[in-house]
């Protein structure tokens, strides 16, 4: 190690803490070297007997980071140091360090849990807390604890906050390196970008600026490789050589990114390079301001892509990126005012991607209770465990065989039970489903896999844009998993392949001259028009792009329905479906022949028994509204007052009623329609619902009438702000004491009428009244009805209705 990198100021210190507690969290900036002098540093030192593995967050970096320590001890990658990545191994009986990617790891640590052999686990690059990463230091905390006290446990990061990690390893020492960094002159946009303005133009134009006002190579960050190959054929007459770096590129051309060049260079990357990499030569960064991330939404069951705005810790680091080897500059494309709009750090993984494949390796090895540093969110580990028990992965929370076989295939569960059931044949979609779409064509599935058998006669016949690289890339992968897989061919089409992979995306085609599809898992989807596919009635839509409301089918195969039927027998049910339709304003009965939310067959029903009836005429009633007759108002009207007097009655509210409609079933009698709901009397099953004691106390403390001294039986109206009657003066001479109605005696609102049935007073206070008010109102009615009586004193006369015969 003849090179000074800022790290090796710190190994003293690192080496003993992990001498002394063989647990450690190592805090070192991009380009400090922590990736390359620490496993080395471990080995020197003879701090364990046993390999040293150190996990790569991605491929790209674990293969540099290998042949980089390798050429530092002079040697070829396999001897001392060596890697295993997926479909790549470059180790041997001599190897110490091996330096793999996560899903190795994983792997490792469930088919050995005591980690035979191996002395040391290192965890590079935690800080982008990748869901393998959070999973693979769980289960090695566990480990520890419970069977190798003596292994080496290291966390190495460039940005994370060490207090959480410690704690969590139970207080590991924190070594910092404080590492080397040049000055870099940060460059911002004087304006916001128009409104609509297309991502890739207005990069190859901040570059073209940036070369012209600075010296040495460009990196500039793009969110995925589409980006990156637009923006390349944008920067054409430069002359700079123009070099894309991204984790799916080929070796070769990974290689030619990572050297350095004769010529000045532009190098367009992912946040690949953010971290894991060096590029030499790099003085100058442009960051387009946007990542690419994978995003689950658990309503819809789906995972996709999503590119958002970068971080500040992930803008940070991409400046400093232009600092490495001299001072440098870094252009960012978004104004300095629009910064303090960006979150401060990008989400662990585990808070947003697809849980599935954690929760079976949690049931393979036996626990969910594992340290953590964030736990699982439990119900989207619930909704995945749920979509295992369906892979028949689980049975009960239990692994089964099969969810121990898909484990071990490097896919998603999905995948793994679509290769598991259907044979080697399902090897090319299973590689094709798990990697970028390789052609720019209609979503047809066909037309992959035909690319795929013979990718030279496919483009001879075919115009679409077809990326090779991933072509050959995807067929290597197929010829993996055929290899992996042990079961016998099933003999399945296409569709029944993908429909295995995705049970709840079978997509039944709506009516109507649009595609659109409600799919088995309940979402909808939608399909351009005029696609190959767009007449299909069944197919199964194997990449959504997870809008929530209906998604755009990317890939989708067809699958007639007797495929369907042959492969999904056992969960293909008929079921009975009465309900209220707003649409038709009535109730409808169907025998439904269904597969998950499809409805494969649709009948009448005939016999609909009268409960599932009035179930569902009180759903219509739910809708159209409680038809109050008036009568049935002023029963509830009077029961609300009692309520509101602390007496026992029910809640008569709206919604109180149609909340438990048990008491209104009985009375519905076969009603189907609105206008028969509607033409509904609810008094007598109100006075049902209030049984025999409930009406004998609602008449005697708020009766429906008001009797007279004369026997006569007059309404009360409990609707207004106070119980009244409305009633003939005469007809309450000799009453002294004013009527009353509810527990708290409430006084009745009194409307005295004249004889000819007009009001006269409003009172609530008879005996106020005869003796003040009686007066003026008795001198102004004798003169217009001579024939009636007015006596002077109305508390002992006699009530009447009567009137004086004429001449008398």
């Amino acid at each position: 190690m003849t090179e000074t990198l800022p790290i090796d100021a710190a190994l003293p210190g690192l080496i003993a803490a992990l001498r002394a507690q063989r647990m450690a969290v190592l805090q070192a900036p991009p380009g400090a070297g922590k990736t390359t002098r620490v496993p080395l540093a471990i080995l020197k030192a003879g701090l364990t007997e046993g390999r040293i593995v150190m996990l790569e967050p991605r491929r790209l970096a674990a293969r540099a980071a290998a042949e980089r320590m390798a050429a530092t001890l002079g040697e070829p990658v396999g001897r001392t140091v060596g890697y295993r990545i997926r479909g790549e191994a470059r180790v041997s009986r001599e190897t110490r360090i091996e330096v793999v990617t996560e899903g190795i790891l994983t792997r490792t640590l469930q088919d050995d849990p005591e980690l035979t052999g191996i002395g040391a686990l290192l965890f590079d690059e935690f800080h982008e807390r990748s869901l393998n990463a959070d999973l693979g230091l769980a289960l090695a905390l566990e480990v520890r604890s419970a069977l190798r006290e003596d292994l080496l446990l290291l966390v190495m990061s460039a940005t994370l906050d060490a207090g959480p990690v410690a704690g969590l390893m139970g207080g590991a020492p924190v070594v910092t390196s404080e590492g080397r960094a040049f000055p870099v002159e940060t460059r911002w946009l004087p304006r916001p970008l128009p409104a609509g303005a297309r991502l890739e133009p207005e990069v190859a134009a901040l570059v073209r600026q940036a070369v012209a006002e600075t010296a040495g190579d460009l990196l500039v960050f793009l969110p995925g490789e589409g980006e990156i190959r637009r923006v390349e054929g944008l920067l054409g007459g430069l002359g700079c050589e123009v070099a894309p770096l991204f984790g799916a590129l080929d070796l070769a051309a990974q290689r030619r990114a990572l050297e350095e060049g004769p010529g000045r260079r532009i190098v367009l990357a992912t946040s690949i390079a953010e971290t894991s990499l060096t590029i030499p030569g790099v003085r100058v960064v442009v960051d387009a301001g946007r990542a690419r991330r994978a995003r689950f939404d658990p309503s819809s069951g789906m995972s996709r892509l999503v590119t958002e705005r970068v971080t500040r810790a992930e803008a940070d680091q991409r400046r400093g990126r232009a600092g490495r080897v001299a001072e440098g500059i870094c252009y960012r494309m978004w104004t300095r005012g629009e910064e303090g709009a960006l979150a401060a750090f990008p989400p662990a993984e585990i808070e947003a991607a697809d849980l599935t494949a954690l929760a079976l390796e949690l049931a393979v090895w036996g626990s969910a209770d594992l340290p953590f540093l964030t736990p699982p969110h439990p119900g989207v580990l619930a909704e995945a465990r749920g979509l295992l028990e369906g892979l028949g992965a689980l049975e009960e929370g239990r692994v089964t065989a099969h969810g121990q076989a898909l484990a071990r295939l490097p896919l998603h569960p999905r995948l793994g039970h679509m290769l598991t059931v259907a044979g080697p044949s399902a090897a090319p979609l299973a590689a094709l489903m798990s990697d970028r779409d390789p052609v720019r064509g209609p979503p047809d599935l066909a037309l992959r896999l035909a690319a795929l058998a013979d990718p030279k006669r496919f483009s001879d016949e075919h115009p679409h844009e077809v990326n090779r690289a991933a072509l050959a890339r995807i067929r290597e992968e197929a010829r993996r998993l055929a290899r992996a897989v042990t079961t016998p061919e099933a003999g399945l089409s296409v569709g029944q392949m993908a429909a295995l992979a995705y049970p709840d995306r079978v997509g039944l085609r709506r009516k109507g001259e649009a595609p659109r599809w409600v799919l088995s898992g309940g979402k909808g989807a939608a399909m351009e028009p005029g696609q190959p596919l767009a007449g299909v009635r069944l197919i199964v839509a194997t990449d959504l792009d997870g809008d929530a409301r209906e998604a755009k089918v990317r890939q989708a195969a067809p699958i007639p329905e007797s495929d369907l039927r042959a492969l999904f027998a056992p969960q293909i049910r008929w079921r009975e479906v009465c309900h209220w339709s707003r649409r038709e304003g009535r109730v409808v009965a169907r025998r439904q022949e269904c597969f998950g939310a499809l409805v494969l067959d649709d009948r009448t029903w005939p016999e609909v028994p009268p409960e599932a009836l009035a179930l569902a005429a009180v759903e219509g009633l739910r809708q159209i509204g409680l038809p109050w007759s008036a009568s049935a108002r002023r029963l509830r009207a009077r029961v609300e007052l009692l309520r509101a007097e602390g007496a026992p009655m029910p809640d008569m509210s709206d919604a109180a009623l149609l909340e438990d409609p048990g008491w209104l079933l009985p009375f519905l009698g076969g009603r189907r329609t609105e206008a028969e709901l509607r033409a509904l009397d609810l008094t007598e099953a109100l006075r049902a619902r209030l049984g025999w004691e409930g009406m004998q106390l609602l008449d005697r403390l708020a009766p429906p009438q008001f009797e007279t001294p004369l026997g006569r039986r007059v309404p009360i109206d409990y609707e207004g702000e106070a119980p009244g009657i409305e009633i003939r003066l005469q007809e309450l001479f000799g009453v002294t004491e004013h009527p009353t109605v509810g527990p708290k005696r409430l006084p009745l609102r009194i409307t005295l009428l004249s004889p000819g049935q007009r009001p006269v007073q409003v009172t609530m206070d008879l005996p106020g009244f005869w003796a003040s008010s009686y007066a003026d109102v008795r001198r102004d009615m004798r003169g217009r009805y001579p024939r009636h009586p007015w006596p002077e004193d109305p508390t002992v006369a006699e009530p009447t209705l009567r009137a004086k015969p004429r001449g008398t």
